[in-house]
This record gives structure tokens, C-alpha cells and sequence, in this order.
């Protein structure tokens, strides 16, 4: 006579000998990761990066940019502001007062800066260091600033990294950094800090010509 041991292993034998086999629906490769835009590119990402806290203002060209900056500098009271960009520079020399220099970042309180690409999809802004702002601008002010065109604008994610490498093949830049909304955690307590780890606010002047 089999032990009950013996008759627990004939039992779970014959279960698995019966047992019919699982099947699985072949995956869905050909339809679109993304939910498709409902708007033009501009506003999406206007709309996408407002839901996360940054603000966009849309202008014509980078001197209605200056002018929307010059504005802003106003209503915001910014001061402090530093710009490491020469092309930037040039523009903003007898609108806006601003330093050229990063020795003293204590006193830095607003970065401008422009950008790599915008990610209409995130809401975000692709910077890296090869820019000639830096590391720095964009994290150590508490307000950053940037100044954009239509042309650096982009569906995804991916077609932004896809644009870094065709923009430097074979060498990317050391740091390639995607910005979603001003700095924020709510690790502590769950309660929400704004610029915790970057700047408290953002502002995109974005220009539909590009420069």
C-alpha cells in the first residue's frame, strides 16, 4: 500500500500530465507607443510643461523674446540674472542687465540659458553641457530662464536623444540632462518643496522664427 506521501506525488503527477497547456496572444507590435498630439507641437508642449509648474510664453522671434523677457524681468522683479551665451548676449546688452560671469554663484538668482531640444511629449527641456552655459546655469539659480525656437522642437523623448547623436556623432556631451518642471520633492512628510534640488521657477520664451 503507497504512503500518503507516495499517493500526494501520484496525485500531483497526474495533475500535471492533465493539465492543459497556457496560451498567449502574439503582442501588439505595430501599433504606436504614444497617444497621438491633439494640438500642433507648440502648444502641447506649452500645455504639457504648465501642467508640471513651468510657464511658456510663445513670441515671433528672439527680439520679442528679449522684449517678453525684458517684461517679465519687470512683473517677476528678477535680478541678479547672468547669461553665459553670446549670441543671447548680444541681443539682451541694453534690454536687460545682466553679469557674464559665474564666479559668485551665492548671487546668482536667475540663469538664462538656451537648450537642446524641447520634448513636446514631457513637456521638457533636453540641455547638455556642451552648451556654453554649462553644468551649472540651469541648477544653481532659482530661477531658470530659456530661450528657445520652434525648430528645436521635437515629438518624443526618443527623437531628442535620436537628434543628440546625429547633432554630435561619435562624441556626445558629457551631460545630457531632460528638465520636467521646476525642482520639486515631497520626500519629506509628503510635503511638496519646491526647489529642493534645482530652480524654484521656469520660464520658456519660446520663438516661433528660429535663430
Amino acid at each position: 500500500m503507497n504512503s500518503s506521501k507516495e499517493k500526494i506525488l501520484n496525485r500531483l503527477t497526474e495533475a500535471q500530465k492533465n493539465r492543459g497547456g497556457q496560451t498567449m496572444s502574439r503582442p501588439d507590435f505595430e501599433s504606436p507607443i504614444y497617444l497621438p498630439f491633439d494640438q500642433e507641437l507648440a502648444e502641447s508642449f506649452k500645455a504639457n510643461l504648465e501642467l508640471i509648474g513651468g510657464q511658456v510664453f510663445r513670441v515671433n522671434d528672439l527680439n520679442e523674446a528679449i522684449a517678453e523677457l525684458k517684461k517679465l524681468s519687470e512683473s517677476e522683479n528678477l535680478a541678479n540674472l547672468i547669461c553665459m551665451e553670446p549670441s543671447l548676449q548680444k541681443v539682451l546688452t541694453g534690454q536687460v542687465e545682466f553679469a557674464t560671469s559665474m564666479d559668485d554663484l551665492q548671487h546668482i538668482d536667475v540663469g538664462i540659458t538656451t537648450c537642446e531640444f524641447l520634448v513636446a511629449h514631457l513637456g521638457s527641456i533636453l540641455v547638455s553641457s556642451a552648451s556654453l552655459s554649462g553644468r551649472r546655469l540651469n541648477v544653481f539659480p532659482e530661477t531658470h530662464v530659456v530661450i528657445a525656437h520652434s525648430g528645436q522642437l521635437v515629438n518624443y523623448l526618443d527623437d531628442a536623444l535620436a537628434g543628440m547623436e546625429e547633432k554630435y556623432p561619435g562624441q556626445l556631451p558629457s551631460m545630457i540632462t531632460n528638465i520636467t518642471g521646476p525642482s520639486r520633492t515631497a520626500d519629506i512628510e509628503k510635503t511638496l518643496v519646491m526647489g529642493m534640488h534645482g530652480p524654484k521657477k521656469l520660464f520658456v520664451l519660446l520663438a516661433d522664427e528660429p535663430f
